[in-house]
């Protein structure tokens, strides 16, 4: 493993922020701590980084053991999200700025720095200065310069966030490409499930200071450990006190399996190629299905149609019992 966290806590005064975490990353993966805002997960990376102390547990890096070693010695790169640039340096200076501290020979710097510009797809604004490059071309710049020095671990702090949808989109699509290239060990906090789901090859979802679950995409969309994993990685609703995907929900103009529930369409919403009809059943449920344009042409529905819906033979779902313990099914 490239990263081993062993029972890790942290607090700030009396607010909890990490409690007993465990986490295993293996080398060369590309793994996303993903959660909402205040769940821990920045805490957890500046802990691998050595910018935070834990209170008690232990860092391995590299088969290191890194818990007291300073940021400077543990061979991580580190991108924040606004990019901590040097304003008055070039970009190629900024990308270089590590290795010349670190006294390394003038003509490997320049091999190096033009090297990576090329990677990062911007060999021709080498001689500009941050200000006149854009959001996302800096944030490649702050990944150059995190890789300039060859670190064993890249870690990346919400890189994108600062960035609109549009530019987030392009740049984790690059990130992907790029981890594929350089395979160096890289660890990205994130809040937004898309990205996580479409970058990461691992997540480790985090709440309240605590692992709820790691696994791959899949094995966390599809099998999710409990309410709050299947909520927070994407859209759900309840039919017959279950959680499932809207998309699992099946819609049909007459009765075919037992468990159907009667209702009507209160509401279409279209978006795209996507419809999202809202049923009000019999019994008083709400529930939401999601289709595309064509399905919901060809069962011809519209609001105030009759319909019956179910869960799709074998789709996953999240019992919820009255009592309020929750059971992945």
């Amino acid at each position: 493993m490239s990263i081993e966290v062993k029972n890790v806590s942290k607090s700030f005064g009396d607010f909890v922020a990490l409690e007993d975490v465990n986490v295993s990353i293996g080398s060369g993966q590309l793994t996303a701590l993903l959660g909402p805002s205040g769940g821990g997960k920045s805490t957890l990376l500046r802990i691998i980084a050595g910018l935070e102390s834990a209170d008690s547990g232990s860092i391995t890096i590299e088969g290191r053991e890194a818990t007291s070693l300073p940021p400077q010695k543990r061979n991580v790169g580190f991108v924040f999200q606004h990019y901590a640039a040097f304003k008055h340096l070039s970009v190629a200076r900024n990308v270089a700025f590590g290795l010349e501290i670190r006294k390394r020979p003038k003509a490997e710097i320049k091999a190096r720095v033009e090297e990576l510009l090329e990677l990062v797809h911007l060999s021709q604004f080498g001689h500009r200065l941050p200000a006149q490059l854009s959001g996302g071309q800096r944030q490649r710049m702050a990944l150059a310069r995190a890789l300039a020095v060859e670190p064993s671990v890249l870690l990346l702090d919400e890189p994108f966030g600062a960035l609109d949808a549009k530019v987030r989109k392009e740049l984790r699509d690059w990130l992907r490409r790029l981890h594929d290239e350089v395979h160096v060990t890289t660890v990205f906090v994130t809040h937004d499930q898309e990205e996580a789901l479409e970058v990461a090859d691992q997540i480790v979802v985090i709440n309240e200071g605590r692992v709820e679950q790691i696994g791959t995409p899949d094995e966390l969309y599809d099998h999710p450990a409990n309410e709050f994993v299947m909520s927070f990685l994407g859209e759900v609703t309840t039919l017959s006190g279950r959680l499932v995907r809207p998309h699992d929900v099946q819609m049909q103009t007459a009765p075919q399996v037992p468990e159907a529930l009667e209702g009507q369409v209160s509401r279409m919403l279209r978006i795209g190629f996507e419809v999202r009809v809202t049923v009000l059943t019999t019994d008083g449920q709400e529930i939401v299905a999601t289709m595309t344009r064509t399905q919901a042409r060809s069962l011809g529905l519209a609001e105030g149609a009759p319909v019956w819906v179910s869960h799709l033979p074998g789709a996953e779902g999240v019992d919820v019992p009255a009592h309020g313990v929750l059971a992945a099914s």
